[in-house]
């Protein structure tokens, strides 16, 4: 990271990393949609035991690069949570969908 020389320079560098983020978080969503079809109930799909092996993890990750890790953990809690709520009714939808018996003509 280079000092910025005005609030322009801070902002073009945060719209830049905000879309390499996005672009990482897209990526992730994808994987978090595969996922989904391992599973075999909610209680696989909630996994806490992985999401505080997880939060470790980028807690770690954050010191190594200078973060505050409890930041990083409150936005990782934040993005974990809402990836566990899509996956979950992805699981039920599947679920669903392999309950559905087909409809005669």
């Amino acid at each position: 990271m280079k000092s910025c020389g005005s609030i322009e320079e801070v902002r073009a560098n945060i719209d830049r990393l905000d879309r390499q983020i996005v672009a990482l978080l897209c990526e992730r969503h994808l994987y978090v949609n595969e996922a989904a079809a391992f599973k075999k109930d909610a209680d696989a799909v909630k996994a806490p035991q992985r999401v505080e092996q997880l939060i470790e993890k980028v807690r770690t990750t954050a010191a190594e690069h200078g973060g505050d890790p409890n930041v990083i953990e409150q936005i990782y809690r934040g993005i974990v949570s809402t990836f566990i709520e899509h996956e979950l009714r992805l699981h039920r939808d599947m679920a669903n969908e392999k309950g559905a018996q087909p409809q005669a003509d």
